[in-house]
């Protein structure tokens, strides 16, 4: 296992964090972690403790926006057939849910639809196979979300085919934008709109909103569609700062009390939900009901796997079926489908890592580069996303995984702080067929031929542009502090510094002369480790753990010697019962040095 540095914080202006301290009533760590955030007065931290819709930007901000308004009130004037077209993973399913169930609110179904590519046949964004379903059935207008920024040669088939096309991306532009009526994209570099990390189903959103104040319709019919978009930030790992903040925060409001059909059963195949044994007062059959709070992680790890499980092995849009369903028996039938594909997923993704860790064990090359690029033209093609960040996890070094798709071999990349890969990837852009993405995540396509040549230069480059140190994964730290700093009022204004995720983790927190109560122990056939421990300055205050992945260390632990511990304060529900618990991150023994 890879040693990990602790990076602590580096400290604030104390003078900031008293002033704040004493505006606000709570206590100096808390207003330490909120400077940190950038928090700095009583009127950033109101908006940062209590979001509001207020705060979203006015939509026709955005490049085109007006465009694209104008155009789908001209297909709606003329009874036009509109397709919706969007990728086929949990971002591009959530945002094509989104656009249809807010136009079914006044459009005929007969003259909406949508459209998601076959991953195996069609790959990646637009297709041609796309474009000629839209035309050959009577389309006028295709709305394309999560994809589409590069589809210049496309888009321009498109065109010759009498289609108009409005693009909904995220994903950074090529030097030249598609020809289409409207093209939504805030990383457009003529684009002034304030906020530049919207998800797909974010510009979407933004995109129904403008709408709907150009149409004079209830925003509410926009708002209560927030849950979809709160799903897409949490999968498509955008940072959960500005404006995403705000519509996560609102969107898990509306999973946590009012789901809609398809997350709700969702949610329940991931043992969130149980069933009542008692019809409640103002129903004759038991409800479903909340076993925890619903968070981002939760989204993260439950619903967006198996989400994507349909179109990571079959058809992505049965995903979209479960997410505009109205009756929760279809919901249901759908969910336990795809629940079904999520677990063959995990087998096809398991055996796979497997296979690929012993073919970089089995090569001195491959271990000792800066970078990995493993190829196998068996492996499936829905998982490879999966492993790449499994096999990132294990050597943390920037990671390619390839296959074979039809003519062509294609992957998934992903990086490690700091590390750019779509440069890295754009860098050798002369040998691909196809690629986009992100700084941390992107897709390629080669030919057979020039695998070799990509390898070592992707290689090349990953090693004259990062250091030795950056290799070495890290741990912020937050803060660190004693158990007794511990209370009830510190854990309730911490839970309201959530939704966390990108931008806005959960607070990291470092403790020291933490020993083992005697009743630590192994769990999960000894991989992660079940913690009851003190500090040796205050006995008589015991915390419990749970450190996964961290079962080496219990002989250690069990030893009494003092160690450190960093971690994240968290509530833990097991069984019905809540209490309070750490997340622990990483232990280190002997006084391990950690960088200040």
């Amino acid at each position: 296992m890879v040693n990990t540095r602790w990076i602590l914080n580096k400290s604030v202006d104390k003078q900031i964090v008293e002033n704040l301290s004493n505006v606000l009533g709570i206590d100096e760590n808390l207003s330490t972690l909120l400077v940190q955030r950038g928090i700095t007065s009583y009127d950033e931290a109101k908006d940062f403790f209590r979001p509001s819709l207020t705060h979203l930007h006015d939509p026709f901000l955005m490049k085109d926006m007006d465009k694209a308004v104008e155009r789908i009130k001209r297909a709606l004037e003329n009874g036009e057939k509109i397709l919706i077209y969007g990728d086929y993973d949990v971002d591009g399913t959530t945002a094509v849910a989104l656009i249809y169930t807010y136009l079914k609110n006044f459009i005929n179904k007969k003259r909406i639809a949508f459209y998601i590519p076959d991953r195996y046949e069609e790959g990646y964004g637009i297709s041609y196979k796309g474009i000629d379903y839209a035309a050959d059935n009577g389309f006028n207008l295709v709305i394309v979300l999560d994809c589409g920024i590069k589809a210049v040669e496309k888009i321009e088939y498109a065109n010759s085919r009498n289609l108009d096309f409005i693009i909904c991306d995220h994903h950074r532009p090529g030097d030249e934008i598609p020809n289409a009526v409207a093209v939504l994209d805030s990383k457009r570099h003529d684009c002034q709109y304030p906020y530049k990390e919207l998800s797909g189903c974010g510009v979407g959103f933004k995109l129904i909103t403008a709408l709907s104040m150009s149409l004079n319709r209830p925003m509410e019919e926009v708002y209560e569609l927030l849950d979809l978009v709160a799903v897409s930030i949490a999968a498509d790992i955008v940072p959960i700062t500005g404006e995403n903040r705000v519509l996560a925060y609102y969107g898990l409001q509306l999973i946590n009390k009012n789901p809609r059909p398809g997350l709700e059963a969702v949610l329940s195949h991931a043992n969130v939900y149980r069933l009542e044994e008692e019809p409640s007062a103002d129903s004759e059959h038991p409800q479903n009901v909340l076993n925890k709070e619903v968070t981002i992680s939760d989204l993260v790890f439950m619903i967006g796997p198996r989400i994507n499980a349909a179109g990571r092995l079959e058809k992505a849009s049965d995903s979209v079926r479960l997410l505009i369903a109205e009756r929760k028996e279809h919901a249901d039938k759908l969910a336990n489908s795809i629940n079904d594909l999520n677990v063959k997923r995990r087998e096809f993704d398991n055996k796979i890592t497997e296979e690929a860790l012993a073919m970089i064990e089995e090569d001195e090359k491959l271990l000792n580069a800066k970078s990995t690029v493993i190829f196998n033209e068996n492996w499936h093609k829905g998982v490879i996303g999966i492993v790449a960040s499994r096999l990132t996890d294990s050597y943390y070094r920037p990671t390619i995984v390839l296959t074979r798709s039809n003519n062509l071999i294609t992957g998934s990349a992903r990086s490690i702080k700091n590390f750019d890969i779509y440069d890295a990837i754009d860098n050798c852009s002369d040998l691909l067929e196809h690629f986009g993405g992100h700084k941390y995540a992107a897709g390629l396509s080669l030919k057979p031929e020039n695998l070799e040549e990509f390898s070592r230069r992707f290689e090349e480059y990953v090693a004259n542009n990062i250091d030795n140190e950056e290799l070495t994964p890290e741990l912020n730290v937050d803060l660190e502090i004693d158990f007794t700093d511990i209370n009830p009022k510190f854990v309730r204004v911490l839970k309201q510094f959530a939704p966390f995720g990108p931008g806005n983790m959960a607070p990291v927190f470092l403790s020291r002369n933490v020993i083992d109560t005697g009743l630590s122990r192994p769990v999960g056939n000894m991989k992660h480790l079940k913690l009851s421990v003190i500090q040796a300055q205050d006995a008589e205050l015991v915390f419990a753990g749970i450190a996964f992945q961290k079962g080496a260390d219990y002989q250690k632990v069990r030893s009494k010697e003092p160690f450190s511990i960093c971690y994240c304060i968290e509530k833990n529900f097991w069984q019905g019962k809540t209490s309070l618990q750490l997340n622990v991150k990483d232990i280190k023994f002997d006084e391990e040095e950690y960088k200040g």
